[in-house]
Parts: structure tokens; sequence; C-alpha cells
């Protein structure tokens, strides 16, 4: 049976959840094992190398609160988002960066584009600032 448009819809809102709470188990049903993904800080060629990124931000926010208004053409989808979230656990931004837990509220916005094979994501790029999630963080307001 062939995915339909809201099929397709949920499984991206399911990987954009999935990416900012480190859930490992949902990333790996929703995309395909050679998988290719960008964002920000990050970039993966496989389902076994995002699932290992997943694992390092496992906790790193709790309390997800998510908008994602997603559209879909074809084997693509793409989705504007919002996201806040409590800031629990370390925000490892690269091997010089880790921004220890603040408890602080943070709020984000971005865009991602997937591409499909079948029922699974097989390509995305995640566009977001992260430099101001890391500002949020640290910030003394």
């Amino acid at each position: 049976m062939a995915m339909t448009v809201t099929d397709h819809a949920t499984v991206l809102r399911r990987l954009i959840e999935a990416a900012v709470t480190g859930d490992a188990a949902a990333v790996a049903e929703l995309v395909t094992d050679d998988v290719s993904g960008w964002s920000p800080n990050l970039f993966v060629s496989s389902s076994e190398q995002l699932r290992a990124a997943m694992d390092v931000r496992e906790e790193t926010f709790t309390n997800l609160d998510a908008t994602v208004d997603a559209s879909v053409i074809g084997d693509k989808a793409f989705a504007e988002w919002t996201l806040s979230a409590d800031h629990t656990g370390p925000l490892i931004i690269d091997d010089d960066l880790v921004v220890e837990a603040t408890g602080r509220r943070v709020y984000l916005a971005g865009a991602t584009f997937a591409e499909f094979t079948g029922d699974r994501i097989s390509a995305f790029r995640h566009y977001f600032d992260d430099l101001a999630l890391v500002e949020q963080a640290l910030s003394d307001e």
C-alpha cells in the first residue's frame, strides 16, 4: 500500500521531535539504513550514525512542546517548526563546546526538508540557528 500525504507528514513530525528529544528508537523506525542527514551540528550517512548521535542527546531536552506545519509533494516533505523544551542535560555542540544543563526553557524555530524511500526518510536537512539555542541556555535572564 502506498503512503499517503498525511503519513509522510506524520513521519517527518516524528523525526523532528525525536531529533530534539534524542529518541534513538523512534529514529530507527523512521529512517532508511542508508539515510543521509545534515543539520548545523550534525552530518550522518547511515541510520547507525544517526542513532549514535541521538544517544548523546537523550537527556538534553525534556518537556517538549512542538508545533510542526508539514507539507508533502510526492516523495518529499518539508516542515516549518517551533519548539520549546527544558534544558535538562548537556548540550553538545561539538568536541570543544558543551553547555551543561541549566534547567532553562529554550525556544527554537527552524525548517526541515526530507526525502522518502517508501514509508521511511532517506535524506533530511534541518535548518535552525544553533547559536541562538546556546545563547538562550547561557543567558542570565
